[in-house]
């Protein structure tokens, strides 16, 4: 007889209701105690934790801590790098030492970021945003840097070694380039033949096989090329290279089998020659063998599975191979072609069928329809709600698109489905919770709402608990959207409103002011410009940047003080520009000492008295210039005074002479070079020409007497020479007039004025630029000419209905251009406002022709569109009641989907706010609508037939019906074929459940919810309901075969504190001889 215990304690009077009540009566004791639980039974013991791989708590630790901040970007990716494959094993260093570094590095040469985390595995999950050129480009470095990369080993006699190396390393360099490998040849004192190859695989086998064809080449020994077909490559290679290994094992030569990446067929076989002949022979037999026994079939599959058929590294490929004997050609990866072709026996081929296919199938891809504006709350904070499910599932690829609805997933298609659940799940929870709303606000206001620093923004942020995105500058829009807690979204986009409407009331005025008094007005260390803004505090006053050369200054503030600012700025220019006349003045350069005076007071007596800037040229400076500033009348007085000492210092005499205005730029010529010229060779007069455009004739002579005289001459002589080299044809050179008027010393001309006219061009006299000349034989001369006569475009002109020229430009003009590149011509479309129908055709005659059938071509086919556009348009619409409308488009659109798909047509359901509410438009082929007008009428038929019941359902119990997000009534509506709809919070009759579909299973449905709230309320109810109940003394809770019983352990104390004590009171510790317990 088994030993019984019993325990008891009333505060375990929950547990009673699940226990066989005590049977009156009948049978004995043995039966009673054969009744009871056994102490495993009423108390099981907990699973043996699994041992967890070393690093897992590390590993949250890291992913947790490590993760640098998820800033918006245009495409996230994240991948798994499996610990097999890991560069850095080091878990002590996560996130430390050289891992972190090419991280860092990696992220500072692409710009993308990079976020890793260890998963359960110890692999490396690594998450990657950025722009999509920046992830692809991460992406590699990261396979290239933080995966290993294979490695092998090559044996080519000491003495080929040279020949891969090549001249000056030539062709070592060109080798590695080639095939994006590292190759380590030993060095010429080491004793090994070893050439070490590093990189990618495909690398590897191209790198070994150039070198193999390299050390063939050199060999003294016997070399054989075998042509064989690519296709049967496989055959001769076998699973893995397992067959043609053999075949050098057995015949001792060496096989150099080209990888299939390479496309050639020659197989180059090296050795002595009857090991050679040997497996000459033995490759020959197997190619015949397979070329007479084997067969193809073609299959498709989708080009996005293909990499799953080859599998990592194309072990897939070689698995098939070997488990089938079949090979798998697989079209290039830029390649359109999703045809795979099977090639082997007969009999083998449906096996390997079957293998592609379930390689093919066991990854899928899916999309997950989720708002954009969702995305970043679903990646998380740092990544967390991200990390969560890459952890669990490694394999599964998620990304993110910008400006997408939605999230595509890629991985295997059980974990797939599992991923796919938690993040609808997700997005259905923060759907519900979250908002959003979008305002327009002037772009011109952006940047004050954002306030300097962040300020504004940051604090509408953190006070409403929202996430506000102002678009940028270069955007150009007026949309602002605010995202976060309904109640938050709406607070922020009051206060955001009121803050532009304010900023609406103020005005913006440009002030023009040139650049030149930009500094001046600042003042040094901006002291002049604090005064204005202090006299004006509420006028904000911008300056260009210097770089920007840019002469406007902006005024912003409340109107009647931006228009005092403006007129004070107006006159504080004013006085500027009066003071900032400036004159040149040229005094022969050994005067200038004069001009200063002893001390600089002459110059000092000028300034003072006459209130203007004098500069002069520095003594090592070339210039004779003087700069006088100040106002004009008074610079002309320094200047006065300034002549006047140099006329007393020298004999100088000034001379006006009367030249037409339009000769003064080809006398002053090229930068200045003529005038320069007569002004050095007269001894350094100053000849002053009046300003370009002003029309004054007259031209100022200055210094000595004797050379103001030749200067006069030479401008005489030459002017009208300059004029006559401009002519294509000029006549002789007409003599100057002679220069007989008497001059007197102040530079009058009493009896008349040197003048100097113009020769005259006949204007019907071809222009030298449009004459080519040739020079030959008159036979050549006359074909060069008929040739380049050939070469002068012609134009012609086609009619072309006015409504296709759009569609002939094509979008951005990429339609015609393509037409003019392809018949090399220009073809001129008339601007829509003429309403024109010609199109001219400009180019070589031999290419109008071409030109012309082609545009005729195309305005063929844009009919033939435009007439198939016509039969598309065809429109019905039909009535259905609102209510069936999300049962029509079904979940995620499936329904509908499915229906635009079958019958080629476009369905438009109406808007929340249209008037025809009932009204869904169909738009296609006649015969297309009507069968798509058809299967919506058989739909709603039948949502029609179905019923909806209300019944009441405990509301305790709606949670436990729903399930974990929302899976328990998933589960129930997709067995009975239902509709449920539970009350909403706050409903007057939080009970009352709506039960939707054909009157049976609606029956069956309605009961199992009933069945389940019995089940679910039962448990709580039996106590309070078991105390009307006579009971008998409680024998407490009785077990068999607990362990005090059967061993020598020691039965529980009921009434210790310490065993079974109470909530919230303290526990005695028990004494120790050790002293008290430290923890």
């Amino acid at each position: 007889m088994s030993s019984v215990a019993v325990l008891t304690q009333e505060r375990f009077n929950e547990h009673r209701s699940g226990l066989l009540t005590e049977q009156s009566g009948g049978g004995g004791a043995s039966g009673e105690e054969e009744a009871l639980p056994t102490y495993k039974d009423a108390f099981p013991p907990l699973p043996e934790k699994a041992a967890s791989p070393e690093g897992t708590q590390e590993t949250a630790n890291a992913w947790t801590s490590k993760l640098r901040p998820l800033k918006s970007s245009v495409i996230t990716q994240v991948f798994h790098v499996p610990l097999e494959e890991r560069k850095y094993k080091d878990m002590n260093q996560f996130g430390e030492g050289d891992q972190a570094k090419v991280c860092v590095d990696i992220m500072h040469k692409t710009g993308a970021h990079l976020e890793l985390s260890m998963a359960k595995d110890q692999g490396l999950s690594i998450m990657v945003s950025g722009k999509l050129d920046a992830v692809m480009k991460a992406r590699k470095e990261i396979v290239s840097r933080l995966q290993t990369q294979a490695s092998s080993t090559v044996a080519i006699p000491k003495e080929h070694h040279r020949y891969v190396i090549g001249k000056s390393g030539e062709k070592l360099q060109e080798l590695e380039l080639r095939t994006a490998t590292k190759i380590q040849i030993p060095r010429p004192d080491d004793l090994s033949n070893q050439i070490k190859i590093s990189g990618t695989k495909e690398g590897l086998e191209k790198a070994k096989h150039e070198i193999l064809l390299i050390s063939a080449e050199q060999d003294k020994r016997a070399v054989e090329r075998v042509s064989i077909d690519k296709v049967y490559h496989p055959f001769i290679t076998g699973a893995s290279n397992k067959l043609v290994l053999e075949m050098m094992a057995e015949t001792g030569a060496r096989i150099n089998v080209p990888p299939p990446s390479v496309n050639k067929t020659e197989i180059v076989i090296t050795g002595e020659k009857e090991q050679v002949a040997l497996a000459v022979a033995m490759i020959k037999k197997v190619h015949e063998e397979k070329k007479k026994n084997t067969t193809t079939i073609a299959v498709e599959v989708k080009k996005s599975q293909h990499k799953y058929v080859i599998g990592p590294k194309g072990n897939t490929l070689q698995e098939i191979l070997e488990k089938t004997g079949v090979s798998v050609e697989i079209p290039p990866s830029d390649s359109a072609l999703e045809t795979v072709i099977l090639r082997g026996e007969p009999d083998r081929l449906g096996q390997a069928l079957t293998e592609v296919y379930a390689k093919a199938n066991s990854y899928s891809v899916s999309t997950v329809s989720a708002p954009s504006w969702l995305h970043r709350f679903i990646i998380g904070k740092k990544g967390q709600n991200l990390a969560k499910i890459t952890q669990q599932m490694p394999k599964v690829h998620i990304e993110f698109t910008e400006g997408e609805d939605r999230i595509t997933l890629e991985g295997p298609t059980k974990d797939l489905q599992m991923v796919q659940l938690e993040i609808e799940a997700m997005v259905l929870d923060l759907g519900n919770r979250m908002d959003y709303t979008e305002i327009s606000v002037d772009p011109k206001f952006h940047r004050h709402l954002i306030g300097k620093g962040g300020a504004n923004i940051n604090r509408i942020k953190e006070l409403h608990k929202v996430t506000v995105r102002i678009p940028p500058d270069n955007e150009k829009s007026t949309l602002i959207r605010i995202e976060g807690d309904p109640q938050g979204v709406q607070d922020a986009r009051k206060e955001l409103l009121e803050l532009a409407s304010r900023m609406e009331n103020e005005r913006t005025k440009d002030l023009i002011i040139e650049q030149r008094f930009h500094r001046a007005i600042i003042g040094q260390k901006g002291e002049k410009i604090k005064e204005v803004r202090d006299k004006f505090p509420e006028v904000i006053i911008n300056f260009p940047d210097p770089a920007q050369k840019s002469n406007i200054v902006q005024l912003r503030g409340p109107h009647t003080e931006v228009e005092k600012c403006f007129k004070f700025m107006q006159k504080v220019v004013a006085e500027m520009v009066e003071n900032g006349y400036t004159l040149l003045v040229p005094i022969f350069k050994q005067f200038h000492k004069n001009i200063i005076g002893k001390g600089g007071a002459n110059i000092k007596k000028i300034r003072e008295e006459t209130n203007t800037k004098i500069d002069l040229p520095a003594e090592n400076s070339n210039s004779e210039m003087i700069v006088i500033t100040g106002k004009r009348p008074a610079c002309e007085a320094a200047r006065t005074r300034i002549l006047a000492i140099q006329k007393e210092l020298a004999n100088i005499t000034e001379l006006e002479v009367s030249i037409p205005s339009k000769l003064h730029n080809s006398l002053i010529g090229s930068k200045g070079r003529f005038v320069r010229s007569i002004m050095e060779e007269c001894g350094g007069v100053h000849i002053h020409f009046p300003t370009e455009g002003s029309g004054v004739d007259k031209v100022t002579i200055r210094g000595p007497a004797e050379e103001v005289e030749k200067a006069k001459q030479q401008l005489g002589h030459d002017s009208p020479a300059v004029l006559g080299s401009s002519s294509p044809a000029p006549p002789p050179p007409a003599p100057a007039p002679p220069a007989e008027a008497v001059i007197q010393e102040n530079g009058e001309v009493p009896d008349g004025e040197v003048k100097v006219e113009p020769p005259v061009v006949d204007p019907a006299a071809p222009k030298k630029c449009d004459v080519i000349v040739i020079s030959g034989r008159k036979e050549r001369c006359e074909a060069a000419v008929e040739a380049l006569k050939a070469l002068v475009p012609v134009t012609t002109e086609v009619e072309v209905p006015f409504d296709l020229h759009r569609y002939i430009i094509g979008q951005k003009g990429s339609g015609i251009r393509k037409m003019m590149d392809e018949f090399e011509v220009n073809i001129q479309v008339p601007s829509p406002e003429l309403q024109c129908d010609i199109i001219s055709i400009t180019g070589l005659a031999n290419h109008l022709d071409r030109a012309r059938e082609g545009l005729l071509e195309r305005v063929k086919e844009l009919q033939l569109e435009q007439e198939d556009r016509a039969l598309r348009s065809f429109k019905l619409t039909i009535t259905v009641d609102p209510k069936y409308h999300p049962k029509i488009i079904g979940r995620k659109g499936a329904v509908i989907t499915t229906i635009r798909t079958e019958h080629d047509v476009n369905i438009q359901f109406p808007e929340k706010n249209d008037e025809n509410l009932d009204q869904i438009s169909i738009m296609g082929y006649e015969p297309n609508a009507i069968a798509a007008r058809d299967a919506i009428k058989a739909l709603v038929d039948e949502l029609e037939e179905l019923i909806s019941e209300e019944i009441t359902l405990d509301s305790r119990v709606h949670a436990r019906i729903i399930g974990g997000r929302g899976k328990g009534i998933r589960k129930i509506m997709e067995e009975f074929k239902v509709d449920l709809k539970f009350p909403q919070s706050g409903s007057p009759d939080p009970n009352l459940v709506t039960v939707t579909g054909r009157p049976e299973l609606v029956d069956e449905a309605i009961d199992h919810l009933l069945n389940l709230e019995e089940e679910y309320v039962r448990p709580a109810s039996l106590p309070a309901s078991s105390g009307d109940e006579p009971r008998g003394p409680s024998k407490g809770f009785v077990v068999r075969e607990a362990p005090w019983t059967t061993g020598t352990e020691k039965a529980p104390d009921m009434s210790s504190s310490e065993d079974f004590p109470s909530f919230g009171a303290p526990v005695a510790a028990k004494a120790s001889p050790w002293g008290p317990k430290r923890f």
